[in-house]
This record gives C-alpha cells, sequence and structure tokens, in this order.
C-alpha cells in the first residue's frame, strides 16, 4: 500500500471513473464522454446558436439600412424602419448585440473546459433565456394565429401576407430559440451534473 494508500484508508478508485482516491473530488479529465455522446448531445446548442447568429444577422442587416424583408414585418414597426426612426434603429442594435450573446451563451453550454462556478450561473442563464424565449414566442405566435384566423379583431388592419409572415417565421423563430436552448441546458446540466 502506497503513502497516498494509506492516507486513503487504503480505498482506489477503479480506473476511469474520475474520483480521486479517498479525496472525494471529481476528476473531469478521466471520465470525458466519448466523441460520439458529445456530439449528440451538442445538437441543440448548435441549433440554438445558429438560429441566434442568424436572426442577429437579419437584425444587424436592417439596423444598417438594409430594406429587404421590412415589408414581412407590417404595421407600426414597417413604418419606423422605413423611416430609419432613431429609435428603431438603436434598438435594432442592442437587440442584435443581444442575439450574438445568446448565440456564444449557446456556444458555451457545450464547452467541457467550464469552471464549476461558471457553469452554474451559464445554465441559470440559459434557462431563464430559454424560458423568455419560448414564452414571448409562444405568445406571439398565438396572438398572430388568433388574428389570423379572425378570432380577434386588431385595433389597425394588418396585410393577410404579413400575418403569414409573422405566424410561420418571425414569431415562431423565437419559440424555436427558446426551446432549442432549454434542451442545450438540460443537456449541459446532465452533463456537467449540476441538474
Amino acid at each position: 500500500m502506497t503513502h497516498l494508500e494509506a492516507e486513503a484508508g487504503g480505498f482506489q478508485a477503479p480506473t476511469g471513473t474520475g474520483v480521486v482516491a479517498g479525496a472525494g473530488f471529481r476528476d473531469d479529465h478521466a471520465t470525458k464522454p466519448t466523441g460520439r455522446s458529445v456530439a449528440a448531445g451538442s445538437w441543440p446548442a448548435y441549433a440554438a446558436a445558429a438560429v441566434a447568429f442568424v436572426f442577429a444577422g437579419v437584425s444587424f442587416y436592417w439596423a444598417a439600412g438594409g430594406m429587404a424583408g421590412v415589408h414581412t414585418l407590417g404595421g407600426p414597426i414597417e413604418r419606423m424602419a422605413t423611416a430609419r426612426d432613431a429609435t428603431f434603429v438603436t434598438i435594432l442594435w442592442v437587440t442584435a448585440i443581444l442575439k450574438v450573446a445568446g448565440g456564444v451563451l449557446a456556444v458555451a453550454l457545450i464547452r467541457r473546459a467550464v469552471r464549476v462556478f461558471t457553469r452554474r450561473w451559464l445554465l441559470r442563464a440559459a434557462w431563464g433565456a430559454a424560458a423568455l424565449l419560448t414564452l414571448y414566442g409562444g405568445l406571439q405566435t398565438a396572438s398572430v394565429a388568433l388574428v389570423r384566423f379572425d378570432i380577434i379583431t386588431p385595433d389597425e388592419p394588418v396585410a393577410s401576407s404579413v400575418l403569414w409572415w409573422r405566424l410561420l417565421l418571425w414569431e415562431p423563430w423565437f419559440l424555436l430559440w427558446g426551446v432549442l436552448l432549454g434542451l442545450a441546458a438540460r443537456n449541459a446540466g446532465r452533463r456537467w451534473d449540476l441538474r
């Protein structure tokens, strides 16, 4: 029995368990998941990041003065975008940056080399963002559907084409992003054992 084994009460951890003998600490390097298991659990994070970055790209494009696709927004949003309203443009820049941050957050959830303290904050941020995005996207999609199918009448008429764009693309985009981010947070919590 070595000196270390004697101090640990003769306990030897089985190879590959990630437990340091007698110390009660985990060695994350000893329990690295296979490449296949990491890839299988990582797709929601990659998908959430892709949604975030594409969405951010659209916001950056509109903030920089691009007009393609603005007609799909309808109502006051379309008018502010067309008029290049300063407040609206500022909002576009801010939301574009937040969307990039959301994409970075999703990617961070698949990093193995993240400190335990940081992991906890990443998971809290991811769960919070996922809840907000899912709630917002769900409510917006439902409200547009109610207008599109004449269940409620908006204060201002909205073109049918705009309603379809919002129902099939813009509002569900938030919902999809939220669900993917939630799945990514769940998988990261399991992988980091921080459920």
